[in-house]
């Protein structure tokens, strides 16, 4: 890859297969809809990163198709359901081409401070038929679990999960920041299309158990957040300079004080190898997700996010750059020396129950 293709796109990404039903030892050929290697979150066109220009967004959905990315993932908690609805239109002009993606679990209300974990049946039916009607379509494609509440049985909420499928109102079930065993124990219940967590160079939680029972279970996993949040693309040294007010960044360990001092020199090997090849920190950092999950033997698409065509060709790009043993050796050390934690509360990830 070089200056010239930076980006730029000459033909579309690879596709694999999302979740196979019994495992299919992460070859891609599990018997689900084959759908592209990368992904598009939709998270940060409606809020938590600052002002979105519509036009300049809806441009970048356009691009990701035409790209061939075809999972496109959303969240009935991402602006309290305007993200669903400002899909909408494209979900309705697309609905073939695409494999779409929602979540339901994180109850928000107009307290700002107000957060629950809501699994219970009543509320993921009331949450379904809601997502539906926002993204007006008859059907979601993949229904994600957004956060797993342990105090009620994977056998009620994933139960009533899988009561959606069989109306056909949902194709394939996810979950998102399960740990190992909790992905076992739901797959028992019904099989798990997609595992939805936090990977990246900064973030290898999802590694302890949950990647192994992945592979296992021949479920895809889906990371989000594979640049970090935007601090692998290397643009950022000071939140408190460099982000906006209203972006929630600002108030996110990694990117506050001595934390986001240190875990800028910490990209000082993703910088080299970026310069040496002629592409993007963004881009090693993207690179560096699909080729630890081949370590693995592990279906992967990660989804990130962006509101600009530009960011977009070049994350697409990324699924064309191989690191060379030597380089990934470089980056192995990264995750194990950054400072501070995921979330200011982590009582809503894996990593809190592991």
């Amino acid at each position: 890859m070089t200056d010239n293709n930076r980006n730029t796109i000459t033909t579309t990404i690879a596709t694999v297969a999302l979740g196979g039903y019994g495992g299919d030892g992460g070859d891609g050929d599990g018997g689900g809809p084959r759908i592209g290697v990368q992904g598009f979150g939709c998270m940060g066109i409606s809020e938590f990163y600052g002002d979105t220009d519509e036009l300049s967004a809806r441009d970048t959905l356009d691009a990701a198709l035409e790209a061939g990315v075809t999972l496109f993932d959303t969240a009935d908690i991402y602006g309290r359901g305007a993200n669903e609805e400002f899909l909408a239109p494209f979900v309705g002009a697309h609905r073939d081409e695409i494999t779409l993606a929602t979540k339901f679990a994180i109850e928000r209300t107009d307290d700002p401070q107000h957060r629950a974990v809501r699994n219970d049946p009543a509320y993921i039916r009331t949450s379904v038929e809601a997502s539906l009607r926002r993204l007006n379509t008859d059907v979601i494609d993949l229904y994600y679990m957004h956060r797993h509440d342990p105090a009620v049985p994977f056998a009620e909420s994933v139960g009533a999960m899988a009561e959606l499928v069989q109306q056909g109102k949902v194709k394939q079930l996810g979950l998102s920041e399960v740990t190992g065993p909790e992905l076992r124990e739901a797959y028992a219940v019904h099989p798990i299309a997609a595992l939805q967590s936090e990977w990246s160079l900064f973030s290898r939680d999802v590694e302890k158990s949950a990647l192994g029972a992945a592979v296992e279970l021949g479920v895809t996993l889906v990371p989000y957040s594979p640049l970090g949040r935007g601090f692998l693309t290397g643009s950022f040294t000071d939140a408190g300079k460099d982000l906006s007010e209203g972006d929630f960044r600002k108030h996110q360990p990694r990117f506050t004080g001595d934390n986001a001092r240190t875990n800028a020199a910490l990209l000082e090997p993703v910088h080299k190898i970026a310069a040496a090849r002629g592409v993007t920190a963004a881009q090693v950092a993207l690179a560096w997700v699909h080729q630890r999950a081949e370590v693995h033997g592990l279906t992967v698409v990660p989804i990130p996010g962006t509101r600009k065509r530009s960011r977009l060709l070049e994350n697409v790009a990324a699924t064309r750059l191989t690191l060379t043993p030597e380089e990934l050796t470089l980056l192995e050390p990264i995750a194990g020396q950054v400072a501070g934690d995921r979330y200011p509360d982590m009582s809503l990830t894996s990593e809190a129950r592991e």
